[in-house]
C-alpha cells in the first residue's frame, strides 16, 4: 500500500532539508516549496548528502508573504510539514522583516491546506515560544509545553515575537475555521547535527564564526540543543501518531552554554582551539557592546536565565529518544570541516 503525499515548505532550510530526506527513506512521496524555484538542483544535490534520492520531488515556488502556489502545493498531500520560517542571526532593521512573513506564511499554509483537505499540518516553531514569559519564571522552573513566551517584553527579539504570533496564529485558526486541518506543533531548541551542504543555518553559522575567531569570548549565555536528526523524528511522529492532533511537542535534550560549546568545537578540530571563545564576557559588557553589534542584541534577554526544558512529553507519548547535546555539536563540527567551511 502506498503511502500518502507529504508537502515540506521552505525546503532549502536546514531542517527541512533532512526532513525530505527521511520522509523519502520511509518511502512517502514528498512535495515542497521553494522561494525560488532556481535551487531546485542544489536542494536536490543537498537532500542526496542526507542520504536521499530526491529525483522524484516535486517542488512549487511559493512566498510566505505571496498567495501565489500554496493552492497548488498543498493539492493532493494528506500531510504538511510547514517548516518554512525566517531565521536571522541579527536583529533586522525593521521587526515586520521577520514577524510578517512568520505569521501570514503560517496562516496562508493553513488556509491552502484547509481548501486541499489536509488532515494534519506539523507546524516548525521553536523553543523560543515557550521559554521566554513575563514575569520571570521562578528560578529552577523546567519548562514544557505548557509554557508560553511573552512577545510584548520589551527585551525579546522579532523573531521572538515572530515564532510566538506564528504559533498562537495558527492554534487560532484551527480553533475558528470549519474544515481546518488536525494541528501538531514541534518546538526544538538550538538546531544543530550534521549539515548537508554550504549553505549554512543560523545555528551552524554560530559554529563557523566560533571556529573562525570571531568570538574570543562569549556571552554568558545557553541554550536547550536540539539535533536535527530528532528533530525530524519528531516531526514525522507528530503527523502520523493519532493521539498527537492539538499537541506541542518540545523536541530538545540538554542545556549548554555557549562557552560549552565552543569548548566542544575545540576538542572535535584541536587545530582551531586557539580560535574559539576562551572565556565568558561579563553581562555588563554585553548589553554595552550590544549598542554596536546587533548580533549581540539577540541575547539580551538570555542573560541570567537558563532555561532548561523537558522532552518528556515527546519520550511518552511518542515514545521518542534523544541523542545527547555534546553529539549534536560535535556531529555540527565534524560536517562542516567535511564540507570545508571550518
Amino acid at each position: 500500500m502506498s503511502k500518502p503525499t507529504v508537502l515540506v515548505t521552505g525546503a532549502s532550510g536546514f531542517i527541512a532539508k533532512h526532513c525530505i530526506a527521511e520522509l523519502l527513506r520511509e518511502g512517502y512521496p514528498v512535495q515542497a516549496t521553494l522561494r525560488n524555484p532556481a535551487r531546485a538542483d542544489e536542494t536536490r544535490r543537498a537532500i542526496a548528502n542526507a542520504g536521499a534520492d530526491a529525483s522524484t520531488v516535486r517542488f512549487i515556488a511559493a512566498d510566505l508573504l505571496s498567495d501565489t502556489g500554496w493552492d497548488e502545493a498543498a493539492a493532493g498531500c494528506t500531510y504538511v510539514l510547514h517548516v518554512a520560517s525566517p531565521f536571522p542571526l541579527k536583529n533586522p532593521r525593521n521587526p515586520q522583516d521577520v514577524i510578517r512573513p512568520a505569521r501570514e506564511g503560517a496562516l496562508r499554509v493553513l488556509r491552502a491546506a484547509t481548501r486541499a483537505g489536509v488532515k494534519r499540518v506539523v507546524l516548525t516553531s521553536s523553543i523560543v515560544a515557550v521559554t521566554l514569559p513575563w514575569p520571570e519564571a521562578e528560578p529552577g522552573h523546567v519548562f514544557d509545553e505548557t509554557d508560553w513566551s511573552n512577545p510584548g517584553r520589551p527585551d525579546v527579539t522579532p523573531y521572538v515575537v515572530s515564532k510566538t504570533v506564528a504559533e498562537k496564529a495558527a492554534w487560532d485558526f484551527v480553533d475558528a475555521t470549519p474544515g481546518a486541518p488536525e494541528l501538531t506543533v514541534v518546538n526544538p531548541g538550538f538546531v544543530l547535527g550534521p549539515a548537508v551542504d554550504a549553505d549554512l543555518s543560523t545555528s551552524h553559522e554560530v559554529i563557523r564564526l566560533m571556529g573562525n575567531g570571531s568570538y574570543p569570548v562569549a556571552p554568558k549565555i545557553g541554550f536547550p540543543i536540539s539535533d536535527v536528526r530528532d528533530v525530524v523524528v519528531t516531526h514525522i511522529l507528530a503527523m502520523i501518531h493519532t493521539g498527537a492532533a492539538g499537541q506541542r511537542f518540545l523536541s530538545a535534550n540538554g542545556f549548554l552554554h555557549l562557552y560549552e560549546v565552543g569548548q566542544l568545537v575545540k576538542q572535535t578540530l584541536p587545530d582551531v582551539g586557539k580560535k574559539v571563545p576562551r572565556g565568558e564576557m561579563p553581562d555588563f559588557l554585553v548589553r554595552a557592546l550590544s549598542l554596536v553589534d546587533r548580533r549581540l542584541k539577540a541575547v539580551l534577554a538570555d542573560l541570567g536565565f537558563p532555561r532548561p526544558v523537558s522532552s518528556a512529553k515527546a519520550q511518552q507519548m511518542l515514545g521518542q529518544s534523544f541523542r545527547s547535546p555534546q553529539e549534536a555539536v560535535v556531529s555540527a563540527a565534524r560536517s562542516l570541516r567535511e564540507q570545508g567551511i571550518i
